[in-house]
C-alpha cells in the first residue's frame, strides 16, 4: 500500500520534469534554429565530409593562387585560425567559414560561392566536383584569382575608396610578377568582377582575362564582351516560392513592377513607362525601395502578379530578373543591352517576354501584348520557371546545375577560344629574344592579333 502511494506521488513529478525537460529542448532548438537562419537564407549549409573531387574525372581543372586573406576571406573579418588551411577556412569546420554580409551586398556575392566551391573540391566537402582545384598550374585549364572585387568596393564603398584602389594595385603587382600570368599573358586568368563598380581601377590592364560579370553595361567592347566573358546571374533578394499553386486564376495582378522609377543611362525608360502603364487596370507600376519591408513587399507582389516588368535601370541588368524567375512571374524584359546568363544553353523565349525598348514606349503596345498571351501560354512559361529557377541558385554545398555549377560549365565552354588565343599568342614566342628591337607598331599589332 505505501509502495503504491509511494509511487502515485513521484507520478506527477517525474511528469512534470518530462515536460520542462521536453520544453528546454525544444526551445533550445528554436534558439538554434533561429541563430542559423541568416546562413540558410544565404544557402550555406554545414556540409559532411566527403572525398576529393578527382581533377581527371572533372569538367574543368582550376589553379587557384594562394591569395592573402587582405583578398577574400579577410574582407570578411576572418583570420586563420591555424596554418593547416591557410589561407583559406578549414570547411569541414562549419564555424571556420564566415557568412557574407547581408541585405543589397549578397546579390552580387558570386566571388564568395565559386571560391567555397573550388575549396570543397580540395578540401574533401561534398560538391558536385564539376570544377577541381589542381596545384600544378601546368595541369590547368584556367587560372582563378580569388579577390572579392564586388565585396571589397561595398565594404570600402566612398568613405574608404582608397582601400579598394590599394587592393587592386597590389593585386595587379602580384599578378605581373607570377609565372603564370606571364605564360598566358592573363587570357587563361578568371577574374570575378560582378559588381559594376567592382575592379573599376585594374579591369583596363585585365582585359585579356575572362572576367565574370553581371552585364557589359559599364565596360568597353574591347575590355569585356560576351565573346570573351562570362554573365552571372545575380542572386536573388526575394525568398524562394516554394510549393507555388498559385497559378493563371490565383494571380490578380497582370502586370507588376515596383523599384526606383527616375534611373539615369539607360534607365530613362521607366518614367516613360510610369506614365503610359500606372493608370492601366491590373497593373501595379510604383515607386519602391529594399527600405523597410521593401522586400517583403516585393515578393508578395511577384507572387500576385502573372507578369512581372524587368526594365534597364543604371546598368542593362539588375536582380529583379531573378526575384521574378523564383517568384514564378513571367518576366518581361525591357532592356536592349542586356546580356543573359547562360543564354548558350537556355532559350529565355520559353519562359520570358523579351521586348525591344523602342516597342515597349508606343502607346498600347506593351499592355495589348501582355494582355493578349493566353493562360495556356502562360501557364507553360510558368511551368517552365519553376524548372529553370534551380539555375539561379547560389548555395554551399552547391548543386548539380545550380548557380555555381552553370558558371563553371560556362567557363569550361570558353577554354577551347582560351587555348586558341594563348596557342596565336605563342607563334612569335620564338623571335622575343630581342624585344628592343620590336617597333611599337608591330607589337600593337602583336596585341590585337591575340584578342
Amino acid at each position: 500500500m505505501a509502495a503504491s502511494a509511494s509511487a502515485s506521488c513521484r507520478s506527477p513529478l517525474v511528469w512534470f520534469f518530462s515536460l520542462a525537460a521536453a520544453l528546454f529542448f525544444a526551445s533550445w532548438y528554436l534558439l538554434l534554429d533561429s541563430a542559423a537562419a541568416p546562413a540558410r537564407r544565404q544557402g550555406l549549409r554545414s556540409p559532411t565530409p566527403a572525398t576529393k573531387c578527382n581533377p581527371d574525372k572533372a569538367l574543368l581543372r582550376v589553379y587557384m593562387y594562394d591569395l592573402p586573406p587582405e583578398f577574400h576571406f579577410g574582407l570578411l573579418d576572418w583570420n586563420p585560425a591555424t596554418t593547416a588551411t591557410a589561407p583559406w577556412p578549414d570547411l569541414l569546420t562549419p564555424h571556420d567559414v564566415p557568412n557574407y554580409p547581408g541585405g543589397l551586398n549578397l546579390q552580387h556575392s558570386i566571388e564568395y560561392w565559386l571560391t567555397l566551391d573550388l575549396l570543397a573540391s580540395e578540401q574533401g566537402a561534398p560538391t558536385p566536383c564539376t570544377a577541381a582545384r589542381v596545384r600544378d598550374p601546368a595541369a590547368a585549364d584556367v587560372v582563378f584569382v580569388p579577390f572579392f572585387a564586388s565585396l571589397s568596393f561595398n565594404r570600402h564603398s566612398k568613405a574608404r575608396a582608397s582601400d579598394d584602389r590599394a587592393l587592386q594595385r597590389r593585386l595587379l603587382d602580384f599578378l605581373a610578377a607570377r609565372p603564370e600570368w606571364r605564360r598566358s599573358g592573363g587570357r587563361d586568368h578568371v577574374v570575378l568582377a560582378h559588381h559594376p563598380n567592382g575592379m573599376l581601377h585594374a579591369r583596363y590592364r585585365l582585359w585579356p582575362c575572362v572576367f565574370v560579370l553581371c552585364d557589359f553595361g559599364r565596360y568597353p567592347h574591347s575590355v569585356a564582351n560576351v565573346h570573351k566573358d562570362v554573365v552571372a546571374p545575380y542572386l536573388h533578394m526575394v525568398d524562394n516560392f516554394f510549393n507555388d499553386t498559385a497559378g493563371y486564376n490565383q494571380r490578380p495582378t497582370l502586370l507588376y513592377f515596383q523599384g526606383a522609377i527616375y534611373r539615369k543611362d539607360g534607365g530613362f525608360i521607366r518614367q516613360e513607362l510610369y506614365y503610359l502603364l500606372k493608370d492601366e487596370k491590373d497593373v501595379h507600376f510604383s515607386f519602391g525601395s529594399v527600405a523597410g519591408n521593401g522586400i517583403e513587399q516585393s515578393t508578395r507582389g511577384m507572387r500576385a502578379s502573372k507578369f512581372c516588368l524587368n526594365i534597364a535601370g543604371d546598368t542593362p541588368s539588375s536582380n529583379r530578373l531573378f526575384d521574378s524567375i523564383v517568384s514564378h512571374c513571367v518576366p518581361v524584359i525591357i532592356s536592349d543591352e542586356i546580356e543573359l546568363p547562360f543564354e548558350d544553353v537556355l532559350d529565355y523565349s520559353k519562359f520570358c517576354i523579351i521586348v525591344r525598348g523602342a516597342d515597349a514606349v508606343k502607346k498600347g503596345f506593351l499592355i495589348n501584348l501582355i494582355k493578349g498571351i493566353s493562360q495556356e501560354e502562360w501557364t507553360s512559361m510558368w511551368n517552365k520557371l519553376k524548372e529553370v529557377e534551380r539555375h539561379f541558385e547560389y548555395q554551399y554545398p552547391s548543386q548539380p546545375d545550380d548557380a555555381v555549377q552553370m558558371i563553371w560549365k560556362t567557363i569550361a565552354r570558353k577554354v577551347p577560344s582560351i587555348r586558341l588565343k594563348i596557342n596565336r599568342l605563342r607563334r612569335f614566342s620564338r623571335f622575343q629574344a630581342n624585344k628592343t628591337n620590336e617597333s611599337p607598331a608591330r607589337s600593337s599589332w602583336l596585341q590585337s592579333q591575340t584578342r
